[in-house]
């Protein structure tokens, strides 16, 4: 199994989409609370609600928390833009974690020390000017890569 990591969102419809991905994938989506919005009907109906009673999901009230839970992955990737190292060069595995920042200010410098320079990792584009994908784009495509390499999802 794939894990889906998202430190703090904030954008609910951003959530809901991945969240949409994970139920589709099979892939558990953690929350690392605080989050930026409420889980609920009203934010998520667009993005995502739909599909929520499908998804397997796992809120954790910090990153302590996670990091203590039975179920957080031994190993985890951070997707960030603070990396030479992109997603194409490592090899994913089953049981992985991939991990992403929120949408204003992305994972924290003391984040980036725990998960250590060998699995910070970015998704490489062509405009230098810009800064990154959207959240639920980067993390849409970062695990339908890691699916591709550990053929947990078909051929």
């Amino acid at each position: 199994m794939l894990h889906i990591v998202l430190f703090q969102p904030e954008i609910a419809p951003n959530t809901g989409n991945i969240g949409r991905m994970c139920a589709l994938t099979g892939s558990r989506l953690h929350l690392i609370h605080p989050l930026g919005f409420v889980i609920n009907d009203k934010n998520l109906r667009r993005a995502g609600m739909d599909y929520w009673h499908s998804l397997d999901v796992r809120e954790h009230a910090d990153w302590s928390a996670f990091r203590a839970s039975p179920e957080a992955p031994q190993r985890l990737w951070l997707f960030t833009t603070k990396s030479s190292h992109n997603f194409w060069q490592v090899s994913f595995a089953d049981g992985d974690g991939l991990v992403f920042g929120n949408e204003g200010s992305g994972a924290p410098a003391w984040l980036h020390d725990e998960i250590g320079r060998e699995f910070r990792i970015t998704i490489p584009h062509a405009n230098p000017d810009l800064r990154s994908l959207n959240l639920s784009t980067a993390a849409g495509v970062a695990c339908y890569e890691a699916l591709r390499q550990t053929k947990l999802l078909g051929d």
